[in-house]
């Protein structure tokens, strides 16, 4: 048996299922390429419903030596029952995915306690269980005091530490995530890098598309898919990091290189207590365990009150103030923007194909994070520039009618408001925002979200957004409440998502424009536990391209 002082961050408490997501499976391995230090290139340094699981198993990574049971334990602190040079080739938390050279992690979750199937896994032939309870099981255990805090350590050992052959740039917040991950990697793709991307629209691997469930996949799936990364020649990532990935432990055992914050405000209250917890879990990015160096937007309270408590050097980053990273000469148009970037004295002119100030914020704090990582800024303002969209966020459909349609991921009530706010440059005409609140998510937003939808709209409709195992219409009253209390905006409640998209079209005429928020990029929507296709960018376009009477009228009578 060995001991070891555990590695980590403080222990917490999880609410988290214990099925697991899907494998993320990548192409073929190639030799690995390790990755030289970072070094700085800029001018700035730091002042300061389910988807279904596969049972089947994936062939473990290649690794030129497979870890023993005792290093695992040393990793972590904790002690081996039973033979503790078993050597381990993967590790999962879902036991229809353990077998030979893959141990079984016991993870008690909010349904389900992994220990029950410790059976199944020793039955497949799982060389190790991972435990925190020894259990009657003839398979040699690992016992420590939370699997889920382990989780992280164990698996990024199991795979050989992937994160510290890549450079990873994490990026955390409320709004803005991913876009700036996007950005991020075209930055890295103009400066010679060969990146990965993992973020909430997708995962990809040398800029292909690879399965993923979360934001930020658990800890077993996302060193998995490191190492996948690293083996396949990938030697940079740009990386989406939730306040559920950071709570739940799953980012534990990653290495950043540099790391990002966007905003915060109000979301994800049904899972953090309260405004504080959620602030404390992105907060615990910016920490010596994690990253050597951060980038803090400073335009909201949390992100100023951050870059003072960060204990890494991190740059203030702002589209208004004279920060260290900044902005000038900004031009916003419809189809873009167009502004200078500062990084500390040295300044770059940015031309960038998103519209909406928000999108100046997020290509300030992308060009800080890769600056901070080593990466030539001149470079990154050139990748960024080439970008033309990010799925579902401002995402225009155009089927040749005389108004803008715009879809957008909008889901919080700071970013329901700026998307209206910047829809306004589109068009001379009226504002037409359609907005759903999401089932079993934070109920204290809804009232918000139906009051930012009214007053930042002409003419708003509230309807479903994925009302998941709830009530519609409790959704949809919870949101009338706070439209209530704006006046003199026009608002109407139509529950049935496809009829309020085509009642907003309808409502158009030239020179308008229509927001439709909430699902964004998503491709369907659940209704008591059942995911039926829905697409808001398929709706409206087959709502436009049915040449719809009513929009044809509208159309002549130019309104």
């Amino acid at each position: 048996m060995t001991r070891a002082t555990r590695v980590g961050a403080t222990r917490v408490d999880v609410a988290a299922a214990a099925a697991a997501d899907a494998d993320v499976v990548g192409p073929d391995p190639a030799p690995r390429r390790a990755l030289r230090g970072a070094v700085w290139i800029g001018s700035v340094r730091p002042q300061h419903a389910s988807r279904p699981v596969p049972t089947e198993r994936a062939d473990p990574p290649v690794s030129a030596k497979l870890p023993a049971l005792a290093e695992l334990a040393a990793r972590v602190g904790g002690e081996v029952v039973g033979d503790d040079r078993v050597t381990i080739g993967d590790l999962t938390h879902d036991s229809r995915q353990a077998g030979p050279g893959t141990a079984f992690a016991c993870r008690p979750g909010a349904t389900a306690d992994g220990h029950e199937f410790a059976g199944r896994a020793v039955t497949q032939g799982t060389p190790a269980l991972v435990v925190e309870r020894v259990l009657d099981q003839p398979a040699p255990q690992l016992r420590v005091p939370s699997v889920a805090d382990a989780l992280g350590e164990l698996a990024a050992t199991v795979h050989g530490d992937p994160s510290h052959e890549l450079r990873v740039l994490g990026i955390t917040g409320t709004n803005g995530k991913t876009t700036t991950a996007y950005l991020l990697e075209a930055a890295l793709v103009q400066a010679g890098c060969t990146p990965g991307l993992v973020g909430t629209v997708e995962t990809r691997v040398r800029g292909h598309p690879v399965p993923g469930l979360r934001t930020t996949p658990e800890a077993t799936d996302l060193q998995r898919l490191l190492r996948r990364m690293a083996d396949d020649g990938v030697d940079s990532v740009a990386m989406e990091v939730s306040s559920h990935g950071l709570s739940l432990g799953r980012v534990r055992g990653t290495r950043f290189a540099a790391v990002g914050f966007t905003n915060l405000s109000q979301d994800h209250l049904d899972f953090h207590a309260d405004m504080e917890a959620y602030y404390r879990a992105k907060a615990a990015l910016f920490d010596p365990a994690y990253a050597p160096t951060g980038a803090v937007c400073v335009d909201d309270p949390y992100g100023r009150r951050l870059a003072e408590e960060a204990t890494i050097p991190v740059v203030r980053v702002s589209r208004d103030a004279p920060e260290q990273v900044r902005a000038s000469g900004v031009e916003l148009r419809p189809d873009g923007t167009r502004f200078r970037a500062w990084l500390g004295e040295a300044s770059f002119d940015v031309t960038l194909r998103l519209p909406g100030p928000f999108n100046v914020t997020n290509a300030l704090l992308a060009l800080a994070i890769a600056d901070g990582a080593g990466v030539d800024p001149a470079a990154a303002a050139l990748g960024i520039a080439g970008i033309t969209g990010v799925a579902g966020r401002m995402e225009r459909v155009d089927e040749g009618q005389p108004f803008s349609v715009l879809v957008d991921y909008a889901h919080t009530p700071d970013s329901v408001a700026g998307v209206l706010e910047a829809a306004r440059a589109f068009a001379p005409g009226t504002v037409i925002g359609v907005l759903g609140c999401g089932g079993d998510r934070d109920r204290a937003k809804r009232p918000l979200m139906g009051r930012a939808l009214v007053a930042g709209s002409d003419y708003a409709i509230l309807t479903s957004d994925n009302p998941r195992s709830e009530d519609p219409r409790a959704i949809l009253e919870a949101m009338a409440e706070g439209a209530r209390e704006v006046a003199g905006h026009a608002w109407e409640i139509e529950p049935d998502r496809r009829a309020a998209i085509a009642k907003a079209l309808e409502h158009a005429g030239p020179g308008d424009v229509v927001v439709i928020a909430g699902k964004g990029h998503e491709v369907g929507q659940e209704v008591e536990g059942v995911v039926a296709p829905f697409d808001d960018r398929a709706v409206a376009r087959e709502i436009l391209a049915g040449e719809s009477p009513s929009c044809e009228e509208r159309s002549g009578e130019g309104q």
